[in-house]
């Protein structure tokens, strides 16, 4: 028996943990830009996310869907749809993968996977801010009005 025709890596785990944790770790990959795990897991990644990238790019209803039902991860899907896909100068080859050493407790092989681009990330609005503007919008109380008994 050969295993031609199988594509992608199994982890040692069964399909549900699979997809978890692919899932988990494209999502961390786009909140961070840059996360660092184990040589096969990052190769593994880059496929599935350079994919995501492709699709968020083209920047329609169906495919801002398939990111976030593919991510699970309204946030995550968000975010590169609306921040990182259009900051992508490329056609492919959105990601890079450096090699990191050897992990200390079982000297398995660490990759730091990262984009290629440099990505810009909007700045938060302060919660202080957004606390003081709707106070400064709310109209003043009137004094109530004394009724005779």
């Amino acid at each position: 028996m050969h295993r031609h025709g199988y594509k992608g890596r199994k982890f040692g785990r069964e399909t549900d943990q699979r997809l978890a944790l692919t899932r988990g770790l494209m999502c961390s990959l786009i909140k961070y830009q840059t996360i660092t795990t184990t040589l096969a897991r990052a190769k593994e990644i880059r496929r599935m996310t350079e994919k995501l990238v492709t699709l968020a790019k083209k920047g329609d209803l169906a495919s801002r869907r398939l990111v976030i039902a593919r991510l699970n991860d309204l946030e995550a899907g968000t975010l590169l749809c609306d921040v990182i896909a259009p900051q992508m100068k490329r056609d492919s080859g959105y990601l890079k993968i450096e090699r990191a050493g050897y992990r200390r407790g079982d000297n398995s092989e660490m990759g730091t996977i990262s984009f290629v681009d440099e990505v810009k990330m909007a700045e938060p609005v302060k919660e202080e801010a957004k606390k003081a503007e709707p106070a400064k919008k709310a109209p003043a109380k009137k004094p109530a009005k004394k009724e005779d008994k």
